[in-house]
């Protein structure tokens, strides 16, 4: 692009960026158009994609303080975003538009890719052979492969090779995930790289659980009242005073029906030892 032009788009980008409270920096390395129309009319509403020459947003992104941190971030093919959505919201709706991909060779593996154990689709002959060059174990059943045990043929971050994508192309596991690719999101000064929003909903709530439930047993413990124990409280001290009642022989609307049934069992006990005298 000319000077001139390049001017003109970061003025323009600018003039889009006034209308939003989060921009972003994104990666749409290997993402094809067809993917990428997808994606826009996905996030109709939610947010916008702009995508720029590399210059041309570094420039942007150099011209307000609170977004210079941004530009370290730039990935291969950036482009940026904008929206009014909370950062970690935005985030999880670009998360759901991902699709799962076959694995190329020179991939990078998002996560550790594991084989489970369990019957296949495939019969013996050359995938044997292709399956064992990875070190899978495997057996035949009823004319089909089977993976003995589970086995992690590539972890987070390692290049796929050509004998693990052979692998997986033949197991038809699909580990990429096409999509947008978030780099960072800035909101009010504040940038969130893509380790921050990427949160693990089922373990924050596992957590949040886990925390409430020392937290009641805490206050108990320690005699604390509060409205979430209150009531276990009061059940804690019917139960003793019913005990406490219990034991001195006290008659009450609450206890007469305990205190009947001991005096039975006390009676049949009794019952039986004069039985037992009786008999010897």
């Amino acid at each position: 692009m000319k000077k001139k032009d390049k001017i003109k788009l970061v003025e323009e980008i600018k003039k889009i960026a006034e209308k939003y409270r989060v921009v972003g920096v994104i990666n749409l390395h290997k993402l094809p158009a067809s993917s990428m129309q997808a994606i826009r009319k996905n996030l109709r509403g939610h947010a916008i994609i702009k995508v720029a020459p590399k210059a041309v947003i570094k420039k942007l992104l150099d011209s307000r303080e609170e977004w210079k941190a941004l530009g370290e971030k730039i990935g291969e093919y950036p482009a940026l975003i904008f929206s009014n959505l909370d950062p970690f919201k935005l985030y999880k709706i670009i998360e759901k538009n991902k699709s799962p991909a076959p694995a190329k060779a020179g991939d990078i593996a998002p996560k550790d890719i594991e084989v489970k154990a369990g019957k296949t689709d495939l019969t013996p002959g050359p995938a044997i052979t292709t399956l064992q060059k990875l070190k899978l174990k495997t057996k035949v059943e009823g004319g089909k492969i089977s993976i003995v045990e589970d086995a992690v043929i590539c972890k987070k971050g390692e290049v796929i090779t050509p004998e693990v994508a052979a692998v997986l192309n033949l197991l038809k596991i699909m580990p990429i995930e096409i999509g947008l690719n978030v780099l960072a999101l800035c909101e009010n000064g504040i940038i969130y790289p893509k380790e921050v929003l990427h949160i693990d909903e089922e373990e924050v709530i596992k957590k949040v659980e886990q925390a409430y439930r020392e937290m009641i047993n805490f206050s108990l413990n320690v005699g604390y009242v509060i409205k979430d124990t209150a009531e276990l409280f009061i059940i804690k001290a019917y139960r003793e005073m019913k005990s406490l009642a219990l034991e001195a022989n006290i008659i009450t609307k609450d206890t007469i029906e305990d205190l009947l049934g001991l005096g039975e069992a006390r009676k049949k006990a009794l019952e039986e030892q004069i039985r037992i005298s009786s008999s010897s």
